[in-house]
């Protein structure tokens, strides 16, 4: 039940991300308790073992039963990276990132990585996301914009142009050796772990269009009511093993 109890949560967030850009939804995997092994006692019988010999028996375990499973845990929230679907938006400034690659972002915490490329110029310039922090460039310093511009353009690896003129280069990456090298931090945003080594991104960037996000509200329901099931499932022989319980106490084990 603890177990169903986080894959609901997980199902939850991913239903709540549907519509969130550049969202990858998260994967609860189980893994089972290692099972015990059950052996018959007291069934042995020295006249039927021919190598009993005065109480003495080369055969000293009781007989194997088989295995019985002691339920399952979640090892490991999981990321399913699967390309989101791209939606045209026909701002210049929204990036969708086709393939690996990550975007840099400067926050409170340091600098965090994005795949949410939802961007505008702000007020002084600066290219930011939603939450009004700002892109790094390749030196890790935020990209300016001017604002007498006339045609902003985004080239694939991040290349920014102004009326034909380089602005800048967005810090365009990906992480390795594993795909563990980076892992969900919340509010959309990445970091690498220790060890991580930060390479230029294989994949290309798309302008105005934004990447969705890869969490099917349809098959996330689907899986929410089935996880709902095998809740209550185990909720029904929790309550039923208490009830036994209660009779074995209070009714046969009551002294007349």
């Amino acid at each position: 039940m603890i177990t169903e109890t986080k894959r609901t949560d997980t199902l939850a967030n991913n239903l709540a991300n549907a519509d969130t850009a550049g969202f990858k939804r998260d994967v609860a995997v189980s893994e089972e308790f290692e099972p015990m092994l059950l052996r018959r006692i007291n069934d042995y019988d020295p006249s039927l073992d021919i190598t009993a010999f005065k109480r003495f028996r080369l055969n000293t375990k009781d007989p194997a039963v088989g295995t019985l499973g002691l339920g399952a845990y979640v090892a490991e929230i999981a990321v399913d990276r699967e390309q989101g679907s791209f939606q045209t938006t026909g701002n210049p400034y929204d990036v969708a990132i086709s393939g690996n690659g990550f975007l840099a972002v400067q926050t409170d915490n340091g600098i965090r990585y994005t795949r949410d490329g939802a961007l505008f110029r702000g007020s002084t310039g600066v290219l930011q996301n939603m939450k009004g922090q700002p892109i790094l460039d390749q030196n890790e310093q935020p990209i300016t914009i001017p604002g007498n511009l006339r045609q902003v353009t985004i080239g694939a690896q991040g290349q920014i142009y102004g009326d034909g003129r380089l602005l800048g280069q967005m810090m365009f990456v990906e992480f390795g050796p594993d795909r563990r090298a980076i892992l969900k931090q919340g509010d959309n945003l990445w970091q690498p772990q220790e060890g991580a080594q930060r390479s230029p991104a294989t994949g290309e960037i798309e302008q105005g269009m934004l990447e969705r996000s890869n969490s099917n509200v349809v098959n996330e329901m689907v899986a929410l009511i089935n996880n709902q099931r095998i809740y209550e499932a185990g909720s029904k022989a929790v309550i039923t093993q208490d009830s036994l319980l209660d009779k074995a106490v209070n009714d046969l084990g009551r002294v007349g």
